[in-house]
């Protein structure tokens, strides 16, 4: 077993109201949690600020995107020092939502890393291959390019959490076999190794997004090179505690 602490986000996307929030939130600050997991909940950004203050101490908060810049003429966005003003100390970047649906680039992704880091966010940087490119066998090729463009981004890897996330993966319900993200892991891991340096690539937490479910994610986390989970549906579910609980 890795010496890396499992490391389980919940990736809530544009849902709930403040409502279903805070039944949410009672469900987890009540919860028998596994003390070595660390936890994150990335909330819609008008929530930001009442999620982290209902929201135990012990389970940190993301924004779910940033700019690339601290302020100024972009309506809309929303910038790592507001981020950290509403007290949270994660991002999420890069998310294959922002990519495919909103048509961030991988350059863009990149300066977004670098602003957030460089401001003091904790990011939690995404990659994963389509379907099509899964299925022409180029899903190495994909992951390792939107690995290289982060990578020449990051100034410091411990504030850093890699999410491999196959597209075709996502709210599908078709989830990768605990073999498939194994084996994509350990290929990343292996990059990072060849390209950045051993110590990034033991230290380096690499989590698991695509459909992870209650039923699956004790088989995924017992992967050895698996530190984890971006849970996407089910981080609004009760069963979300048996997920951060997956590695006992």
């Amino acid at each position: 077993m890795s010496t890396r602490s499992f490391f389980v986000g919940g990736n809530w996307k544009m849902n709930g109201n403040k409502e279903t929030l805070s039944e949410m939130m009672e469900n987890l600050n009540s919860a028998d949690l596994q003390e070595l997991t660390e936890v994150v909940c990335a909330a819609p950004s008008v929530y930001l600020d009442f999620v982290r203050s209902r929201l135990d101490r012990r389970i940190g908060v993301a924004a779910q995107n940033c700019y690339k810049v601290s302020k100024g003429a972009f309506t809309g966005e929303i910038s790592p020092d507001m981020i950290k003003d509403c007290g949270a100390d994660w991002v999420v970047l890069g998310h294959s939502e922002r990519r495919h649906v909103f048509g961030e680039s991988d350059e863009l992704i990149g300066q977004k890393v670098a602003h957030a880091l460089a401001s003091g966010l904790r990011v939690i940087a995404c990659v994963g291959e389509e379907l099509e490119q899964r299925e022409a066998g180029t899903t190495e090729e994909v992951v390792y390019a939107q690995t290289q463009v982060i990578a020449e981004n990051v100034s410091d890897w411990e504030k850093v959490v890699l999410a491999y996330e196959p597209v075709w993966a996502i709210g599908t319900g078709r989830t990768a076999t605990p073999e498939q993200a194994q084996e994509v892991h350990e290929k990343l891991r292996a990059w990072l190794r060849a390209n950045v340096s051993d110590d990034v690539a033991d230290s380096l937490r690499i989590i698991y997004g695509g459909s992870v479910t209650g039923e699956n994610c004790r088989e995924l986390a017992s992967q050895g090179d698996v530190d984890g989970f971006l849970v996407g549906g089910a981080s609004l579910k009760p069963e979300f505690v048996d997920i951060i609980n997956a590695r006992v």
